[in-house]
């Protein structure tokens, strides 16, 4: 039975939802047989393992560990469920202080356990801030650390799907940018549903008013599930997550946008979702191509970030953006 690699993977948060319905996705999709679990609370990680060991997967090396120096020792992927989970009333950004200080350890074990990991999606909220705070104490390069975003853009696909009573396959290249919340910048010049341009299908076939009102339940989708499942999303970003370091290992083509370290003339030192591609060699970005009313959502969904990344500075769990490469030597 052929796996994609033979490498160490770690999933952080193994006992959680997220986490252990990513361990099954990995499995499932034969990622690799060599899979660690690890999450301080070692009897619900004991009860996952258990569940994944009567699955009875084939070739599969499950362990597990409350251990952090066990499970990262060796460690060539990362995937990290392990913050505070979202609650009903909450905004991501209202986990920020203390899922900032968990990515903080985070990119500091990396550094002590596992300075030769290939690949790291962090997938815990805000993810855009403790991707950024995960790879300022890493010590790793901007190639190696992505966020999931592509959530905003699956959601965009699944309701314009809906609302034009067509398969969500024939909606192509849906796409959300910048940050991963509730100032997201959502983008329908990118779209084309049933080989039709969104841009021109807004007004026509589908009344302005109606756009508006799809795009706000794009950006509530995260609430929307709360609201009917009274817990945070766990399955689509499991899977959307296993695809990104899926292709970090070489795996198919990522089909959305990942959170990416941008630092260029009008974006600077933040993690944001942009125009993506990641392989074996790392996560690459392109500049976004949109209107120039997108382009300005798109601008306010930054200035938002660089509000958060700034509090994160004023609480004293990252430094000044001028002291980064003292830290992380890649960053300069």
């Amino acid at each position: 039975m052929e796996f994609l690699t033979n490498e160490k993977l770690v999933i952080v948060g193994g006992a959680g939802m997220i986490g252990s319905n990513m361990a099954q996705t990995a499995m499932m999709m034969r990622l690799t047989p060599n899979i660690c679990l690890y999450d301080p609370f070692a009897p619900a990680l004991e009860g996952v393992a258990e569940e994944l060991f009567h699955c009875a997967f084939e070739g599969v090396n499950l362990t597990y560990t409350s251990d952090i120096g066990e499970a990262f020792s060796g460690a060539k992927y990362i995937v990290s469920s392990g913050g505070a989970a979202r609650k009903a009333g909450m905004t991501r950004e209202d986990l920020l202080r203390g899922n900032a200080a968990i990515a903080e350890q985070l990119g500091k074990d990396i550094r002590t356990y596992c300075p030769d990991v290939k690949h790291v999606v962090v997938i815990f909220n805000p993810a855009d801030i403790t991707g950024l705070v995960t790879l300022i104490y890493s010590g790793l390069k901007p190639s190696q650390v992505t966020t999931l975003a592509a959530l905003d853009s699956t959601r965009l696909r699944s309701e314009l799907a809906k609302y034009f009573r067509i398969s969500p396959d024939k909606i192509r290249n849906s796409r959300t940018y910048g940050g991963h919340g509730e100032q997201m910048a959502v983008f329908a010049s990118t779209t084309l549903v049933d080989g039709k341009p969104l841009s021109g299908l807004i007004g026509t076939k589908m009344p302005v008013a109606d756009w508006e009102a799809l795009r706000q339940r794009v950006i509530q989708g995260g609430k929307h599930i709360i609201d009917l499942r009274g817990r945070s999303s766990f399955q689509s970003p499991a899977y959307l997550s296993i695809e990104m370091i899926a292709a970090s290992m070489g795996g198919k083509p990522f089909a959305y946008p990942a959170g990416v370290y941008v630092h260029t003339d009008e974006f600077r030192h933040i993690m944001m979702a942009m125009e993506t591609s990641i392989t074996e060699d790392g996560v690459t970005y392109e500049a976004v191509q949109g209107t120039p009313e997108e382009h300005r959502e798109l601008e306010a969904s930054y200035e938002h970030l660089c509000k958060l990344r700034d509090e994160v500075i004023a609480l004293g769990i990252l430094p000044p953006v001028a002291e980064w490469s003292k830290i992380n030597p890649n960053l300069e």
